[in-house]
């Protein structure tokens, strides 16, 4: 594991205190505990500024800097954690299918998850999928509902890949599709730089962030501010008003500070 990576720090930044043994305990715990603590936010496509997904570039942003980010930065942290701790990971790619029809044709390859090898089996391991945080690790058998704390989801497989889907108010939705060809780094690097400057994306035109707590799932989006109970079920919504009101979301519910004044993010998100 590369000498950068600090797993003290890290722990502190997503406050787990548990066990750090390589099991499904303490899989699932670091997991909640993360996407609890670390919101997933695209501010710096929106804003222009280049995402760097080297380790030590994403450790000063999310760890030291109380940032968030994407799947990119997500998941290479939690990687670098679990390695660390001595678990065996592949790290894997998907394909995202969560605002498309079922017809649709596949997308390229712009989503980074993980699979855990654990004694109970394989695991898949995901704190980057900002449409659906996974609050758990899930394991990797077909054709199972797989209930958590705050979502129901369902792995199947057909034409060769592996579909997973999330349980929501109007029926199962597909969230990405994937196979298990293992990814390098270099792999990431075209992704994330498709990921972050492309137009075709949404994180160059909107504001996304989420967090997933144990009770409730935020998310907003550009002004929309959204409170979902488990299984996407809206419990409430508004909008933000005013560029100080949007400070305060950002900073108090997500946990992010915010890299530019916030003036900047209101002029790109308008009405």
């Amino acid at each position: 594991m590369p000498d950068q990576f600090d797993l003290d720090k890290y722990l502190a930044r997503i406050g787990y205190r548990g066990p750090l043994t390589p099991t499904f305990e303490t899989l699932a715990g670091l997991q909640a505990a993360h996407v609890d603590a670390i919101a997933f936010e695209g501010l710096d496509p929106l804003l222009g500024r280049p995402v760097n997904i080297d380790l030590a570039s994403v450790q000063a942003k999310i760890v030291d800097g109380r940032r968030g980010g994407y799947c990119f930065e997500q998941n290479a942290l939690l990687k670098a954690a679990l390695e660390t701790i001595g678990f065996a990971v592949t790290p894997l790619s998907a394909r995202v299918r969560w605002r498309l029809d079922a017809v649709a044709p596949l997308t390229p390859r712009t989503h980074m998850m993980l699979k855990v090898d654990l004694p109970e089996g394989p695991h898949l391991a995901d704190v980057g999928f900002g449409s659906c945080l996974l609050d758990t690790p899930l394991q990797m058998v077909p054709d199972i509902e797989q209930p958590t704390a705050m979502g129901t989801f369902r792995l199947t497989q057909a034409d060769g890949l592996h579909w997973l889907a999330a349980k929501q108010p109007a029926g199962w939705r597909t969230m990405y599709a994937f196979d298990l060809v293992p990814q390098i780094h270099a792999d990431y690097m075209l992704g994330n730089w498709f990921t972050s400057t492309s137009p075709l994306t949404p994180f160059t035109s909107v504001l996304i962030l989420e967090r997933l707590t144990p009770e409730a799932r935020y998310k907003l989006v550009n002004r929309r501010l959204v409170i979902e109970a488990r299984d996407g079920e809206v419990r409430s919504e508004q909008i933000i008003e005013t560029p100080a009101a949007l400070r305060s979301v950002i900073d108090e519910l997500f946990g992010v500070t915010l890299p530019v004044p916030v003036e900047d993010v209101w002029a790109r998100i308008g009405d």
